[in-house]
């Protein structure tokens, strides 16, 4: 399973297709094969352009940088007007895991990309969200207050205001908002009115934070000469588009108002569609197996791996992927091969013995490739967030401990996950040995490369443990995980022992 991460970059620019095109450009220059553009939005009131990509993490977070460089040559804050509230050229740059990535994945690349925009582009930097250093700037509109004009009055004079990364100075391309977060529906609904304050009501009724629904973002806007309740929906699974509509029609009627249109900014996941079909239908058996498309592409051929792109990444002058990721993506062949002669056995005549205790291990053994292959990306999204710690300002005494306590932190889990990749390790050598007991004799090879991998996994990830543990030497379980990367280590010499002795004896035709 390739990982992928989404980046829906809010640029401050709507008007001119230009600048837009070239921003695009740089995003999709940089990602090369590791990034897809699916999606560019703009609105010429709001003055601003959504950009919607996919990647690889690595790949994600380069075209980002790119757009985030591109955006501040070409965009003047000082000369900029729109409806939308704004910080910077750059004004909102979220990543929101899609598939084999976690939102603590996210969190990572957010700030690692934010310690890099700071100090190679020199904009001042803040994180929001669930990359957020402090409560007080989780949410986006606590830190976008004021916009761009109030940032540059405050930022050098109240602390509160002091980026987590950058200088604390505001050129023209203003700041950047990099975060994390769960995906995102942006959906505006227009009215029959050109009375902008029926919009602002409606909004106020709906959103949150002033007493509405849940997972509802709301403003009322004057776009195109009509009233536009505009929203982001930040949790559609828990709060329904079609409640939301619902809600949006019963507030404007108290005015005198209707639902002309509604629209999508950028893409929307297709079960929010199906569940907005499933209520206005009343279609109460309606699943995700009962659309076409669905059945169709769960019978499609899987994605092709791309390990040219990983030993690429490797080989790169970057401190990730390392040797943790290497270590992960080890295990996961060797799960690999050992599911792999495991089906070559079962419903095999001659092994039909032994179809259930390989029917245990195929089980098993995917079951383990799904966690190594996952550890790929979380050890390197791990030493990502080590170093964005590191980066962390350390200017007051409260800084200080706040950084102390986010490098523990990012260590703890820097340590914990290659330890997770040990254990898995350990546990495919123990199958690859019985792969090699049971197994079709015509792939044993296979099954015994299984394990020598699974061997070389194991001390590639204790490795890891053993050099971030030394970050963590008075922590409570230090002693014990370096107690049980050694325990799990012996236990492996042992297996490879006997691996060893079943190919002789196989080989030699004693068996």
């Amino acid at each position: 399973m390739q990982t992928l991460v989404e980046c829906v970059p809010n640029f401050s620019e709507g008007r001119r297709p230009d600048v837009i095109a070239a921003i695009v450009e740089a995003i999709r220059t940089a990602g090369g094969d590791q990034a897809q553009v699916l999606d560019v939005s703009s609105d010429a009131d709001h003055n601003r352009t959504v950009v919607t990509f996919v990647g690889s993490p690595s790949g994600a977070s380069a075209a980002a940088f790119a757009g985030i460089q591109r955006a501040a040559e070409l965009i003047d804050l000082d000369r900029h007007t729109g409806a939308h509230p704004r910080l910077g050229a750059s004004d909102v740059v979220p990543f929101i895991p899609i598939r084999g990535v976690s939102l603590a994945d996210c969190v990572a690349l957010a700030r690692a990309l934010g310690e890099r925009v700071g100090r190679e582009l020199g904009l001042p930097v803040y994180l929001y969200e669930a990359a957020a250093t402090t409560p007080e700037r989780t949410n986006l509109a606590d830190v976008r207050k004021g916009e761009y004009e109030r940032l540059k009055d405050e930022l050098g004079v109240n602390p509160k205001r002091a980026p987590d990364f950058g200088p604390a100075r505001l050129g023209p391309a203003g700041a950047v908002i990099i975060g994390a977060r769960q995906f995102l529906v942006a959906y505006n609904i227009y009215l029959n009115t050109a009375d902008v304050a029926i919009a602002e009501k409606v909004a106020r009724a709906i959103r949150h934070l002033s007493g509405g629904l849940r997972f509802v973002k709301a403003k009322g806007f004057l776009v195109e000469g009509q009233a536009q309740v505009s929203m982001n929906l930040t949790d559609f699974a828990r709060t329904p588009i079609a409640r939301v509509q619902e809600m949006v029609r019963r507030e404007a009627a108290r005015y005198g108002a209707s639902i002309t249109r509604s629209e999508l900014v950028g893409l929307i996941p297709q079960q929010a569609l199906v569940d907005a079909a499933q209520w206005y239908l009343q279609l109460d058996n309606l699943t995700p197996e009962m659309v076409l498309e669905n059945r169709l592409a769960a019978g499609a051929a899987p994605e092709p791996a791309a390990p040219t792109a990983f030993i690429a990444q490797l080989a790169a002058g970057t401190a990730t992927p390392g040797g943790g990721a290497a270590a992960a993506y080890a295990g996961g062949m060797a799960a690999g091969l050992v599911a792999m002669v495991a089906r070559l056995t079962i419903d095999k005549k001659k092994y039909a013995a032994v179809k259930d205790r390989m029917l245990a291990v195929l089980d098993r053994a995917e079951a383990l490739r799904t966690v190594l292959t996952a550890g790929i990306a979380e050890d390197s999204a791990a030493f990502e967030a080590v170093m964005a710690a590191f980066a962390l300002p350390k200017d007051t005494d409260a800084q200080v401990e706040a950084r102390t306590a986010a490098i523990r932190a990012a260590y703890h889990v820097a340590t914990e996950t290659p330890l997770r990749a040990a254990r898995a390790a350990a546990e495919v050598a123990g199958l690859a040995r019985t792969a090699t007991e049971i197994g079709n004799r015509n792939a044993l090879s296979d099954a015994a490369s299984g394990a020598h991998l699974a061997r070389a996994a194991l001390i590639a990830a204790a490795h890891n443990v053993r050099i971030n543990v030394r970050e963590l030497a008075d922590a409570p379980e230090a002693a014990a995980w370096l107690s049980e990367v050694d325990r799990l280590q012996a236990e492996v010499e042992t297996v490879i022992a006997a691996v060893e002795a079943n190919v002789k004896a196989q080989y030699s035709g004693a068996a």
